[in-house]
């Protein structure tokens, strides 16, 4: 790990000394007990985390080849990252130690490759991860490194992925396919498959479960599945190319990124319906160029856990658009390594007394 402004890195030690240094680090940067944005620089490599007060960095992880997503532990103590790979095939995961503001672990996944979609099981430190490379959902416990379900899904490009609110069933986009396998984790097998649009791709739960919304690219529009029937009951347009889903913690509103246009688009979950679009790009800015040509072209979106702020990664960009959610407005722009997609969030928390061993 690297704090923002220093070149100084944490080293590898005992637990007693790390907890000197990592307090030592943090009476220094202050900031970093604030709220925390992790952001994936699919391009650079690496993971920064952003103070959600400020927008600077506060400190920087190097992650494997091409980071495509992260996710917290329920518990906030840990990160990990899909290493997707660009040229050559990822098949690891980083896992940060975000108590100690290390690198704890790199999970080696052998055959299972171009890991992407990511979510910690309730309640614990196992996550379940999608690999487009072997069509498949992975079960690992990072504690230990260990695979523990290696369930098949079906060819079709397994890409995102989320789970129920209780963790026992898993939602899994097929990009290729255009539906969205339905994995019984309990059971360890793909027990249904919903063809929901051409690119299926987002997707997001309802905080009471009962509905599933997922992106289909291609098809312009976003997909609504009751997770009881487990059928498509709506259908809605979303010009642009619509590729994440990002639910208000509330429920009350769906958020899509559309990334040919670089919009962000909010439906009404209740009324299935449309009710703002926010322009991501600027005009006579100069973007990167991406999988759609020089473009803005916004993926990631993550609302705060008090919803009163929507964060967009603009990949093209090297920013992340900052959203008041209130009347659904860019507020901040903040910058981000090369290539920014993945987001989390962590809220401020303390070093506790008793810090974990770490391998």
């Amino acid at each position: 790990m690297r704090l923002a402004g220093s070149s100084v890195r944490v080293p590898r030690s005992p637990v007693m000394l790390r907890r000197l240094l990592v307090l030592a680090a943090l009476a220094a940067t202050p900031a970093l007990a604030n709220d925390t944005l992790l952001v994936g620089n699919k391009s650079g490599d690496t993971v920064w985390a952003l103070s959600t007060t400020t927008g600077l960095r506060l400190a920087e992880f190097d992650s494997g080849d091409a980071p495509h997503e992260v996710v917290v532990s329920p518990d906030r103590s840990l990160a990990v990252v899909g290493n997707y790979g660009s040229d050559e095939p990822g098949n690891t995961l980083t896992v940060i130690n975000w108590t100690l503001r290390d690198i704890s672990r790199t999970v080696q996944l052998g055959a299972n490759t171009r890991p992407h979609g990511l979510r910690f099981l309730p309640g614990s430190h196992r996550v379940a991860a999608t690999t487009e490379g072997s069509d498949r959902v992975l079960v690992v416990d990072l504690g230990t490194g260990r695979i523990e379900q290696e369930i098949d899904v079906g060819a079709g490009k397994p890409h995102m992925l989320a789970l129920s609110p209780a963790g026992e069933t898993a939602w899994v986009t097929k990009v290729e396919a255009g539906t969205v396998a339905v994995v019984d984790l309990a059971q360890g097998r793909k027990v249904a498959e919903v063809a929901t649009g051409a690119g299926a791709e987002g997707i997001a739960v309802t905080p009471d479960g009962r509905e599933v919304w997922v992106s289909n690219r291609a098809d312009d529009s976003i997909s609504v599945i009751d997770a009881a029937r487990r059928e498509v009951v709506a259908t809605l347009p979303s010009p642009g190319f619509p590729i994440r889903v990002a639910m208000m913690p509330d429920g009350s509103h769906a958020l899509v990124t559309n990334a040919r246009s670089a919009e962000l688009a909010v439906f009404d979950v209740a009324a299935r319906r449309e009710v703002a679009r926010i322009a991501l790009a600027e005009a006579g800015r100069e973007y990167r160029e991406t999988m759609l040509g020089r473009a803005a072209l916004p993926i990631g979106a993550l609302v705060d856990p008090d919803g009163r702020r929507a964060y967009v990664a603009v990949s093209g960009a090297d920013e992340i658009a900052v959203i008041d959610t209130a009347d659904w407005r860019v507020v901040e722009r903040w910058k981000t390594g090369a290539e920014p997609d993945a987001l989390a969030f962590i809220p401020a928390q303390g070093v506790p007394d008793d810090l974990p061993e770490v391998d």
